[in-house]
This record gives structure tokens, sequence and C-alpha cells, in this order.
């Protein structure tokens, strides 16, 4: 992916993971260094995406065994709330249990208050110095020691409601296999994962090669093998990449796709160049999505009592403003908006709670009032900008 910062290649990367539900992970190319240098392993963007996996199934499996957890907690409750009463913990008729149960699943007992024992092992603070990568290699110090430690519980006062939570999570884990759940995950990985290695073209070489460029050449070489497909190592097993969508992405205003190393670019077949954003991008940014920035500042201000509108031609002007700023400063994309739309609402922003208008409309000269004079004021906009 070929385009300029803020113009979604991330966002569409993530939107493809979303839609496939599969293990996605986002680095960037510029954090790992070749083999033999201090810094990021390139083979752990595979072990974390594994974790992902892992903690995608593990999740997907608490939920499938939610029901069953749910018939545990209550039990649970009803310990908790008749003390000392075993015969009647025993007795599965009692009159008085049931008349609990009755109660707990109306909510009529959410508001008392139980004392629940959670798990807490404690660690002694270790720091283990080591070759780069022990840790990515399976050598898990939690897991190698926790079983030495004594596991200790602590007890905590809370509300029954909070506790029902608690104890179903609990309830649930404990019913989850870790076996099934590493295999599968270990599987997602394998079949649908993606990674997305951003700054692709910070580790291009450009013409020559000395110092620092030396070793963007061998970052290059040794994220080659993984692409292309090898079996890389981790705590839950060994994984292959052979199947692993790669997307690289890269603004590529300096160095140019050419400038990668041939067998890399090879790996990279399918090549799509993004445009800029324009002044109709920017309106559909501003309203179409279910968390647009104008959604999000309505339920911001809405969480202090205050009515925010924005007429048609108001939501244009924000556009225009941002795409004017975008060409006369640096162009940063649709993040731009975001400081646009808190410029414009900063003064709101702050008096909101002592404001005695709790409605407010926002059209085109609000809008100008408050940003036209800064946009085009290059010292000013260019510091609030």
């Amino acid at each position: 992916m070929i385009g300029p910062t803020g113009v979604g290649k991330t966002e569409i990367a993530r939107r493809l993971a979303k839609l496939a539900q599969a293990p996605f992970v986002k680095v960037e190319a510029s954090k790992f260094t070749e083999v033999g240098y201090v810094g990021r392993d390139v083979e752990s963007m595979v072990r974390d995406l594994v974790e992902l996996a892992i903690l995608m199934v593990k999740s997907e499996e608490a939920k499938s065994q939610r029901l069953k957890a749910e018939d545990l907690a209550e039990e649970r409750l009803l310990d908790l709330l008749l003390p000392g009463e075993k015969n009647l913990a025993d007795d599965k008729d009692s009159s008085t249990r049931d008349k609990l149960r009755r109660l707990l699943r109306m909510g009529e007992l959410n508001e008392r208050v139980v004392e629940v024992e959670t798990q807490d092992t404690q660690m002694p603070n270790m720091q283990v110095f080591g070759p780069q990568g022990t840790e990515e290699m399976g050598l898990n110090i939690k897991e190698m020691f926790g079983n030495i430690f004594p596991k200790q519980t602590k007890r905590r006062k809370m509300k029954v409601s909070e506790a029902k939570e608690l104890l179903i999570e609990t309830e649930a884990e404990k019913l989850v296999d870790m076996d099934k759940v590493q295999t599968l995950a270990r599987e997602r990985t394998e079949q649908n994962g993606i990674i997305f290695i951003d700054e692709i073209d910070k580790i291009a070489s450009r013409e020559g090669g000395h110092g620092p460029e030396v070793s963007r050449e061998g970052v290059q070489r040794d994220i080659l093998p993984i692409v292309e497909g090898s079996t890389v190592n981790t705590k839950y097993g060994p994984v292959r990449t052979d199947h692993i969508l790669f997307i690289a992405a890269g603004a590529f205003h300096v160095a140019k796709p050419s400038d990668l190393i041939p067998e890399l670019q090879g790996r990279f077949p399918i090549r799509v160049e993004l445009d800029s954003l324009e002044e109709a991008d920017f309106v559909r940014i501003l309203t179409e999505p279910n968390n647009a920035l104008i959604r999000q500042y309505q339920a911001l201000m809405a969480t202090e009592g205050i009515r925010l509108d924005f007429s048609d031609d108001a939501v244009m002007e924000i556009a225009r403003t941002a795409a004017r700023v975008n060409e006369r400063m640096e162009n940063i994309g649709a993040r731009r908006l975001h400081t646009i739309m808190e410029t414009l609402l900063e003064e709101l922003s702050f008096n909101a709670p002592e404001r005695q208008e709790k409605k407010l409309h926002i059209d085109g000269v609000f809008v100008r009032e408050r940003l036209s004079k800064i946009a085009d004021d290059e010292d000013l906009s260019r510091y609030i900008l």
C-alpha cells in the first residue's frame, strides 16, 4: 500500500481483519533491527500475532461456556449469601436457598455486599539478563516460577452484582480448555493471520550502502524468509507463516518501492496506490462512520447536558478548512480533522459545565469565525492546527 500519512492504510487493513474475523497485528518496520544489533527481532511479529490469536480464541471459548459458568457462579454466590449453612448448601431443595435464588435472579439482592475470595500469585520482582529474545522463545518467568511461589487469596468486599460478574468470569476461565485454545489459535494464525508492516519505506536503502543503509538492508533480508514462508518457534509451538497475509505500507515520499531489495518486492505482488484525501472525503469521514468525529463530540457534550447540532454548511466548512491547511502545511490527511475539531470546540469544551444555554447550533458562520483567522495566519496555524 502506497499512500501519504492519514489516508487510511492501517484502517483498511484493520477492517479487512475485522470482516474476516482474523487475528491482526500492526508492526513498524523501523522498530526492527538486523540480527546482531540491539532492537526487536523480526520473528517477534509472528509471536505477537499468536498471542493475539490466543486471546481471541480464549475469549470465544469463555463466551461459549458462559451459560455453564453462570450456573456455577450462582451456586457460589448462594454459598456466600448463606454463610455457615453447610446443610442448606448441600440440600438442593432447601426452601431458604430456593427463595434466595429467586431473589438473586430478580436482581433484588444486587445491592447486598458479599466477601469474595480472589487468587493472587505473589511474585517477587526480578530482572533477568540474558541473550536477546529469550522471553520470546517461550521462557516466560511467571509461568516458570508461578507454581513455586504460593498462591495467595485476597478477600474483597463488593456488591452482589459485581461479585456475580467476577465469579462468572472466573468460572468461565476455569472451564476453558487451554490445550484446545492453543491448537485453535495456532491454526487460526497460520490460516487467517494478517500482519500489517507499516513504514516499510523507512527500511528501503537509498543509493549507496554506507552506515545505517547496510542495517536497513539487513532488516529487509531478515523479513524476507518470514514473508516467503518459514517456521517460527513460539511458546505455544512452531507456527508456519506460508499462509499468513502480509500487508506492507509506506508513504514512499523519499524512497520508492523499487529501492527495496528485489526479492522482497516480488513477495508483495499486489500494489495499491492511495490518493490524498480531498474535501468531499473529509465530509464523508465526518458524517458517515458510526464513530464519526462529529458524533463523538455530540456524545461528549451530552455528558454535560449540552445538545450540539451541526448544519450541512458547518460540516462543509470544517472539511474545506482541513483541506486548505493540509495543502498549505504538511499533509497529514484525515488526522487534520482531529486538530480542526479540537480548535473549533475548545472554548465550548472548557466552559461546558458552567454554560447556561444547553442547546448549540453550529453553522458555517460559526466555523468561519472560529477558524478563518487561525487557518489564514501561517504562524498561528503552524502551532494550533
